[in-house]
């Protein structure tokens, strides 16, 4: 699709050079940021990207739902652009899945689906912002510009929120790390995950297909013993002596638990 021309799904009259007026509306630090594009039509999620791109964001692409997930798997996303009518899952239950996430992104839908009821349940399951097709690029790009523009005293305490504590281990949210006693440790995507929903619930018992649907979620089609592996794994990295586990304990006939390390037992945000 050429550049110069409006989608069939945009607002009519509406070019890729208006955007440079909007340029002179908006602060650099309203610009950058990774933005996940999740949307089955190539034509639109092309056009989309090359605003976007234009714009200064970085950007990722899927055309189905499992693909976003997977996106946002893989590495920090800061922003979600969600077509709600996807070939392999529902997109509310994408956008709620996003939702949940730790760190959470932005969320911006758009979607044929119009009525207020349509927008109420969207935002309802989490997003931020919805946009209605047909629309125009300038406003689309402005949503997205005005959706990483937050006030001081919010962006604050997003930042705020990015640590959880459990003793002397401490998760970074964002970094998608953890520190031991000081030392900084490097996770894979579902190595923080899983251990991030055990430092939430310290001293909690989870059996395998408990952690297997709160970590991989319940569409995971796997086997359980993935869990062990990635507890094993786990403990490799966080364990003084991973075949006499202090932290990551299993429980026999019951599952698996997290006890902090340290002193302090007490899990918090700061």
């Amino acid at each position: 699709m050429s550049a110069s021309r409006s989608p069939r799904w945009a607002e009519p009259g509406r070019t890729p050079k208006t955007l440079a007026a909007l340029d002179q509306l908006v602060s650099d630090h309203s610009r950058g940021g990774t933005v996940a594009i999740v949307e089955d039509d190539p034509d639109i999620a092309s056009v989309l990207q090359l605003h976007l791109e234009e714009a200064s964001y970085r950007v990722r692409v899927a055309h189905d739902g499992r693909g976003g997930l997977q996106i946002a798997h893989r590495e920090l996303v800061d922003l979600v652009v969600l077509d709600l009518v996807l070939p392999d899952l529902d997109g509310l239950e994408v956008c709620r899945s996003f939702a949940l996430r730790v760190p959470r992104p932005l969320i911006l839908i758009l979607s044929s689906r119009g009525t207020e009821m349509d927008r109420v349940r969207g935002l309802n399951v989490g997003a931020d912002d919805y946009l209605v097709k047909p629309f125009s690029v300038l406003e689309f790009v402005a949503r997205v510009r005005a959706l990483f523009r937050r006030p001081p005293a919010e962006l604050q305490r997003r930042d705020a929120e990015h640590m959880a504590f459990a003793g002397a281990l401490i998760l970074d949210r964002w970094q998608r790390c953890a520190r031991l006693h000081g030392e900084r440790i490097e996770l894979t995507g579902r190595e923080f995950d899983l251990l991030s929903w055990l430092v939430h619930h310290p001293h909690r018992i989870f059996s395998r297909s408990e952690l297997l649907d709160a970590v991989w979620g319940r569409a995971y089609d796997g086997f359980e013993h993935t869990v062990n592996s990635h507890l094993n794994r786990l403990r490799a990295k966080l364990e003084r002596d991973p075949s006499r586990p202090e932290i990551l304990i299993t429980v026999r006939g019951g599952g698996y638990k997290l006890v902090p390390p340290g002193n302090s037992d007490r899990v918090s945000a700061r």
